[in-house]
């Protein structure tokens, strides 16, 4: 019988992944899952975007994750007045040497923290298109490629919230997962009193860029089996024709629940994936392609609820043995 490496090998081993959790979990109290969820994302080389109310932790979550590795890191708070020269760069002429010259925006990063997205206008918004799905950004007929390894960590605050703008269709599609993390339970609501932790307490370094790069290349050699993409074509399905969604999961998104389940598959310390890497996926995967129609939307929060309709298209579609 031959024997095959495993994907995890030196130089980095799976013990990295547990190194990383727990960095996070020394930030963020008593939301294992919330942590797995981010991990995960960054693990499978996407984008991360994190909604829930002011006060709950977002800010401290991304930059834990942000600074878990030795790279370069930007915070950018985003307002209504800001331009998207403000996040890209801007083109200004020397008049010492008589030529054009780009200097570099705050995209330059390995890490980007957008805090409270939502509070940009559209256009600053769609300024970060480019870069989250080419890794590259364009200014006057120029394409810049952008630092690897390359992550933004955006936040928001719900869409209910005074002063916010939803996030098109198109700029949720590019972040791979979305996650809330809700409020703590007591316990862990004590023991974040105790500590008063603040967000600039967030985290330490545990790898380098170039490990993380290595991880993240290993992640998508795990293994997946055929009757396990089968069962995600089969919930992408659903979402298309489900009479409460008025748009379902395009290809893109079949594409990131596959990579979600494998890196979800990494950090558990698997090297192949099972349906319940799947099922845990769902939701933040889906949960933000998707869209309510006008009549679901009436009943409850669209964002709720297409949560909900997620949860029971997962019922309805037979698990693989």
């Amino acid at each position: 019988m031959v024997q095959r490496d495993p994907i995890f090998s030196p130089p980095v081993s799976l013990s990295k992944i547990s190194e990383i959790e727990s960095a996070l979990g020394e930030s963020i109290v008593g939301k294992a899952e919330v942590l797995r969820l981010a991990l995960a994302c960054l693990l499978a080389r996407g984008h991360l975007l994190i909604e829930d109310v002011p006060g709950v932790g977002k800010t401290t979550l991304a930059q834990a994750l942000a600074r878990s590795v030795r790279s370069s890191f930007h915070r950018l708070q985003f307002t209504s007045d800001m331009l998207p020269s403000d996040v890209l760069g801007v083109t200004i002429y020397n008049a010492h040497t008589e030529e054009f010259e780009f200097k570099q925006g705050p995209i330059f990063t390995n890490f980007l923290l957008a805090d409270e997205i939502n509070r940009a206008t559209p256009k600053t918004q769609s300024a970060l298109l480019e870069a989250m799905n080419e890794q590259q950004v364009t200014i006057d007929g120029r394409s810049y490629e952008l630092r690897q390894p390359f992550m933004v960590i955006a936040t928001q605050n719900p869409v209910e919230h005074h002063g916010t703008y939803p996030l098109p269709e198109s700029q949720l599609d590019r972040f791979l997962m979305r996650i809330r993390i809700g409020y703590p339970d007591i316990a862990a609501e004590r023991e974040i009193v105790r500590q008063g932790q603040t967000s600039n307490d967030a985290g330490h370094a545990v790898i380098s860029g170039e490990e993380l790069t290595h991880l993240q290349d290993a992640v998508h050699q795990v293994q997946v089996d055929e009757a396990l993409v089968d069962y995600m074509l089969a919930i992408v399905e659903k979402t298309r024709t489900h009479d409460s969604l008025a748009m379902g999961v395009s290809p893109r998104g079949s594409q990131a629940l596959f990579r979600a389940a494998q890196a979800l598959a990494a950090v558990e310390g698997r090297e192949y994936a099972i349906p319940d890497d799947v099922k845990r996926m769902v939701v933040p995967v889906f949960a933000h392609r998707v869209a309510v129609n006008a009549r679901a939307a009436m009943a409850q929060r669209s964002a709720e609820m297409a949560e909900k309709i997620l949860g029971e298209i997962l019922t309805l579609v037979d698990v693989p043995l």
